[in-house]
């Protein structure tokens, strides 16, 4: 299906159908990023876990989204969103089972991995599915609904998940996924149109630029795969230690590899080099991995913290954080807007300095601690922030591309997010001296919570140069455009 031959309408009973469908598959990932950080201390003595554990955890799962999404998307391009689609809900559901079972920290992990795999499938496919399927005259109200309602069961998911840790146990929080696999599977296969690009992969065709890139996205999560094991075991076997030393070797080289075989390839790339030539795209990525770096660094430790040194139940840390989302969803739009009249250079310069003074508002958090005076002023702080910076760093991401890279555009930027919260996670426990179990010990916990905030704060602070000092005229029109002109435009 084109999308000439797009004709869902929202009215129509395949429409509503296809929507759900989409709905419940975010909803289903989304709420398994907002929980699996409140449940790492409860887990963690479950399973008798280090901090090592814990990050990978977290980071097993997040490898390999950012490094599959793109070829995720691919993939259904090519073989059908719909099939693909739902093989990768039928994939996370079963590695959420897995993850439930886990008798040990080494299962759990493998199971996270699989569980990131199947949302690398997942991920792209609700919302390509949306934009292939739905009539232009009402594409833009279905993605529309889609948002807001996925943005619902962000802001609802850590009461959900807080609820079933406290009231049954953590497991729960990967076993609820099949709950909303199956009703989500039976909906797809009656209502969910197939769709493709016919012409994907033949040489000359139009989409002949969006063909597998296997070699790109192995060499990607190599060189990811290689730091983050890098980061996370030094503090156990040393920065020294041969293990340490390969595995940053294979990450650097990986990486190295990465970057000539995508300029090798050209437009045939996952990433073509071509998007590069604008330092526009190229700044706001580099400002995406700093920001998401502080906000994933920023929740593993405060999930820890208010559990285990502050002594609240995993039902309140998960509300903690509630009025972040909710300025999210209900600013966003705004910010987005604003950015659009006044340009985007300002909300992104602001809004990090304004999530900082939250972060360094939130160190001085301790035992004993109000929410409402101690913990709500930071959050609120951190949320406005982050408020500010999120509409206006997609749409300016999109705008610094020419339109027919927009997907790919989108695509990496996301990546980029879920890369910087993955080396954050790896490498923050080892800049403030956390390993082994120091996150059961409220001392040692407290010392590092605090130096990571620190950290993080410095994250936002250095975003926010760089959209100050650097995000200077007007976006390009086309990253192709003559180089005499294009950096005037961007410079």
């Amino acid at each position: 299906m084109t999308a000439a031959s797009a004709t869902l309408r929202t009215g129509t009973a395949a429409g509503r159908g296809t929507l759900l469908a989409a709905i419940l598959a975010s909803g289903m990932v989304f709420l398994d990023s907002t929980v699996v950080n409140v449940a790492l201390p409860r887990l963690g003595a479950d399973l008798g876990a280090t901090v090592a554990d814990l990050q990978w955890t977290i980071n097993g799962y997040a490898l390999m989204l950012a490094a599959f999404v793109l070829l995720g998307g691919a993939l259904g391009d090519r073989f059908g969103r719909r099939r693909v689609f739902l093989y990768g809900v039928l994939w996370f559901a079963l590695a959420s089972v897995l993850c439930g079972l886990a008798q040990g920290t080494g299962w759990l992990i493998v199971a996270r991995i699989l569980q990131g795999a199947g949302g690398a499938l997942l991920t792209p496919g609700s919302l390509s599915v949306l934009q292939a399927s739905f009539h232009p005259d009402d594409r833009g109200r279905a993605i529309g609904t889609w948002a807001g309602l996925s943005g619902v069961s962000t802001a609802i998911g850590p009461f959900v998940g807080g609820w079933l840790i406290d009231t049954l146990s953590w497991r729960w929080i990967f076993f609820v996924n099949v709950v909303l696999a199956v009703p989500l599977v039976l909906i797809a296969l009656r209502w969910m149109p197939e769709s493709r690009d016919e012409d994907v992969g033949r040489r000359g065709a139009p989409g002949h630029r969006r063909r597998f890139d296997v070699l790109g996205a192995l060499l990607g999560a190599l060189g990811l795969a290689g730091i983050t094991y890098a980061l996370i075991d030094a503090p156990g076997r040393g920065a020294t230690a041969p293990p340490v030393l390969g595995a940053v070797l294979v990450g650097v080289v990986a990486a190295a590899a990465f970057v000539l075989v995508e300029r090798r390839r050209g437009e045939g790339a996952m990433l073509p080099p071509t998007l590069f030539r604008s330092r526009r795209f190229t700044v706001l990525n580099a400002f995406t991995v700093a920001v998401y770096a502080a906000l994933g660094g920023f929740t593993f430790f405060l999930a820890v913290y208010l559990q285990n040194v502050v002594g609240w139940s995993a039902l309140r840390t998960g509300l903690a954080t509630l009025p972040m989302t909710l300025l999210l969803l209900v600013g966003s739009a705004r910010a987005g807007a604003l950015a659009g009249r006044i340009g985007p250079r300002l909300p992104l310069a602001v809004g990090p300095v304004v999530a900082a003074a939250g972060l360094l508002l939130l160190r001085g958090v301790g035992p004993g601690a109000s929410y409402w005076t101690d913990v709500l002023p930071g959050v609120a702080l951190f949320g406005l922030g982050l408020t500010l910076v999120v509409a206006p760093l997609t749409a300016s991401v999109l705008a610094a591309v020419a339109d027919r890279f927009a997907g790919v555009a989108s695509g990496f930027n996301n990546a980029a997010s879920r890369a910087g919260g993955l080396l954050a996670v790896a490498a923050l426990p080892l800049l403030v001296g956390l390993s082994g179990t120091g996150y059961e010990q409220a001392a040692e916990l407290t010392h590092a919570y605090r130096g990571a905030l620190f950290w993080c704060a410095g994250l936002l602070v250095a975003a926010a140069l760089l959209a100050g000092l650097l995000l200077t005229g007007a976006p390009a029109a086309d990253p192709n455009a003559a180089p005499g002109n294009r950096d005037e435009r961007q410079g």
